[in-house]
């Protein structure tokens, strides 16, 4: 297992991280797996044996109850980990239960805490843009939790990139705790990221965690063109979470997957694995997984490099437009692009 800086933080964080969005597997969570806390156990000490450091939840899984089963699986092995949790999604009826104004990230933390049994979190992190709280008041609340000591990093989640660097441009002028890190989709079935999240994180510091990085499923291998998935999986109609907007497109990368894991021996997942791992300025992937034959897959990804041939070919497979102004900047500006540039528009030029 390889550790990497998280962002501009002297916080070193596997390349792989445990997900839990499968603790408890109440409401919604339950389409992606009902873990109790014996089964959380078993998943613990296999990503902690692997060389996994970060285990990544939230208080709106199970409404908390991942979070419980976190803190109890963990049990005296707290100080052995880092814990990563969010807030900002609804966790009950009334008005201010949810958003990111200080009344409901303060209650969020502190009922974060007592779920996981700790006195601190390692990574607190706003799980969505609310658009409707000032941004001040948002980055004030987070860094009063880190000024007194309940919160150690902050980070954001499922933001875009004018709202990230509105965000950092408020830290900045006001010397408030800045974001370290965001966590964001990014796969092969859908590299929308590449365009402004990822050159952001380049220029300005900011580890990536990655969410869903084998698609929910998707680039698992199990989904073939012309081939019926195996009895209990969903059908590709069935995915908002990421949506599928071409399926050929789809298709044509599973199979490279398929080839190239085959080629390896190793499974598809772990070749869609480790094309994320050797992205520019990802930190880590977060992997959840039903079962712990699951798990032990994934986590095989750690070791695996691929070869300049096998990246260029996902590359091309998976490979999306570019949107305006990128075409235009290829075309015209290759003589002034810097590295945050290049990481979307260098094989575009030449």
């Amino acid at each position: 297992m390889d550790y990497r800086q998280l962002g501009r933080s002297g916080l070193r964080v596997s390349t792989i991280t445990l997900g839990t969005m499968g603790f408890g597997g109440t409401g919604w969570a339950s389409a992606v797996g009902t873990i109790d806390v014996d089964g959380a156990r078993r998943q613990i000490s296999l990503a902690r044996d692997a060389g996994v450091n970060l285990i990544d939840t939230a208080d709106v899984y199970s409404n908390g109850l991942s979070e419980e089963i976190v803190g109890r699986a963990l049990g005296a092995d707290r100080e052995d980990v880092l814990i990563a949790t969010k807030v900002r999604m609804p966790m009950g009826k009334d008005p201010n239960d949810a958003g990111l104004s200080r009344h409901h990230i303060i209650r969020g933390a502190e009922a974060s805490l007592r779920r996981l049994g700790t006195d601190y979190i390692d990574l607190y992190q706003v799980h969505e843009w609310d658009g409707q709280t000032p941004l001040d008041e948002t980055l004030e609340a987070l860094d009063s939790l880190v000024q007194s000591g309940k919160v150690r990093y902050i980070g954001a989640s499922n933001y875009a990139a004018w709202q990230l660097m509105k965000a950092l441009g408020v830290s900045e002028s006001t010397g408030l705790s800045r974001f370290v890190s965001q966590q964001i989709y990014y796969s092969l079935q859908a590299r929308d990221a590449e365009t402004e999240l990822v050159p952001l994180s380049i220029d300005q510091g900011l580890g990536i965690l990655v969410w869903s990085p084998i698609a929910g499923g998707l680039l698992s291998g199990k989904y073939r063109r012309g081939v019926d998935a195996p009895a209990g999986s969903r059908h590709l109609s069935d995915w908002d979470e990421p949506p599928v907007h071409d399926e050929d497109k789809l298709y044509d990368t599973i199979e490279a997957l398929v080839e190239i894991g085959a080629a390896r021996g190793v499974s598809a997942a772990q070749i869609a694995l480790a094309y994320v791992i050797g992205k520019p300025a990802v930190t880590s992937v977060i992997v959840g997984a039903r079962t712990e034959d699951q798990l032990t897959d994934n986590l095989a990804s750690a070791r695996l490099a691929l070869t300049d041939d096998e990246i260029s070919r996902l590359d091309v497979v998976s490979a999306q437009p570019l949107l305006y102004p990128y075409w235009h900047q290829a075309k015209t500006a290759a003589d002034r692009l810097g590295p945050a540039d290049l990481s979307l528009l260098g094989r575009h030029i030449g």
